[in-house]
């Protein structure tokens, strides 16, 4: 199949460096875990909540910076891709002080969100007090990673994830058992792993690329970073929408009683796999679209999309395939309470929908960061959100926590429906 090897190429990285991010809060946890008190977990718990919560809407940075490298390295202008990592670093940069500065407020509001009180508050804060710290670094590393993407290299990005890992174990550890640190422990070894893998996608900056400072007054051009702006707008409106669903899935499960709210975070664990699996992909779209439309080698995007649309394709058939066969084995393992396992496995039809029903989205979004058409991924994201609620308020009485998974699986495909016709429109567009 072509461009198989350099799908590849990028994909199987950014998959390794997906399924190591998450051991920073896994890592956290465990341990936490092992300090003794049930209080300590939940107050960790609820601290990595909140950064997931706060990070996740600045994920633009990472986003617009791939699509706007990618297109300039097509086009071979390296002075242009050392223009949009230093425009994006500094913006980043700026808004992880503009975070610092506005610490206190922000952590009582999300704690506020977080519903969070007593004493697990208190730990909660402090430990958002101490990890709030890594901001500046959190917003430049996302930047970085753009970069390294666009510039078709995700093992940098993957080096990154993984020195930030060690150093966090390694430094949690032994503040925590070596020093008897308890959580503040814990949050210092995050915020040194935040700011080593920064420094270790430095120094692998220099040493690979030496990307040229231009003067700051081309930094600041005012419309290339109007523009800059826009698109990571964009983007950052998508995110919170994006967010809302998750949101509200945790919420209405909430509202259904305990036994639902458990089955489906578990449940949900299904679709968080598969979802580190196919994001790989949608890296590999946005690398190779955006350097393909930097060229204005159609073609080659035509015959790019029809493979990450069959790769996709045959990636969410064996997940859902896994899921059909040992859905109920694999929620075993992660949960011990077999009420929650019994009440799981009666929605796990949906679950095992879910590929099927996402791929699609996965693929489209990473095609169109390439394209920095994120105008469109809006448009399409803000319509599923209305389809998700719409069929939710429609079928909850009726169908109850399956009206719910009903809308989840409607919201995925909407995305992916109204993206791909949106790109055959374009497409028709750009032949006349």
């Amino acid at each position: 199949m072509k461009h198989r090897s350099e799908i590849l190429a990028i994909a199987v990285p950014a998959i390794v460096s997906n399924i190591t991010t998450p051991l920073l809060g896994i890592v956290d946890v465990a341990v936490t875990g092992h300090i003794g008190a049930a209080l300590y977990i939940g107050a960790i718990t609820v601290g990595g909540a909140m950064f997931n919560m706060l990070y996740w809407l600045f994920n633009f940075l990472r986003m617009g910076t791939t699509g706007f490298t990618a297109q300039a390295y097509g086009t071979g202008d390296t002075s242009h891709t050392s223009l949009i990592f230093y425009r994006s670093l500094i913006v980043g940069l700026i808004i992880g002080i503009a975070i610092l500065l506005l610490s206190r407020p922000i952590g009582s509001l999300v704690l506020g969100f977080m519903d969070a009180d007593g004493p697990m508050r208190d730990l909660a804060l402090r430990y958002f007090s101490i990890c709030i710290w890594g901001a500046p670094a959190v917003l430049m590393t996302y930047s970085m990673s753009g970069w390294f993407l666009g510039m078709q290299d995700s093992r940098a990005q993957m080096w990154m994830a993984i020195v930030t890992n060690v150093v966090n174990i390694a430094v949690s550890i032994s503040l925590v058992f070596g020093f008897g640190w308890k959580i503040e422990g814990v949050a210092t070894g995050t915020l040194t792993a935040q700011w080593i893998g920064l420094l270790a996608g430095a120094v692998m900056l220099v040493s690979k690329y030496r990307p040229a400072m231009p003067p700051l007054a081309k930094v600041f051009e005012l419309y290339p970073l109007l523009r800059f702006f826009r698109v990571n707008g964009d983007i950052f409106l998508r995110t919170a929408c994006l967010v809302a669903v998750t949101l509200w899935f945790t919420h209405a499960g909430a509202m259904a009683g305990t036994d639902i709210l458990a089955a489906n975070a578990l449940l949900m664990q299904l679709f968080m796999l598969f979802s580190f699996f196919m994001d790989g992909f949608a890296f590999a779209g946005e690398a190779l679209s955006g350097k393909y439309a930097g060229r204005t080698d159609m073609d080659s995007l035509d015959s790019l999309v029809r493979s990450l649309l069959r790769t996709g394709l045959v990636s969410a058939l064996v997940f859902s395939l896994v899921y059909f066969i040992a859905g109920e084995q694999i929620m075993g393992l992660l949960a011990e309470d077999p009420g929650v396992v019994d009440t799981a496995r009666r929605y796990l039809p949906w679950a095992v929908a879910v590929p099927l029903c996402g791929f699609l989205a996965f693929v489209w979004d990473g095609i169109f960061v390439g394209l920095v058409r994120t105008r469109s991924m809006l448009v399409s994201m803000a319509i599923a959100l209305a389809v998700f609620f719409l069929t939710y308020y429609i079928f909850r009485t009726p169908m109850g926590n399956d009206g719910l998974w009903l809308a989840f699986d409607a919201y995925l495909i909407v995305r992916g429906a109204v993206l791909w016709l949106d790109f055959r429109h374009w497409r028709r567009s750009t032949l006349r």
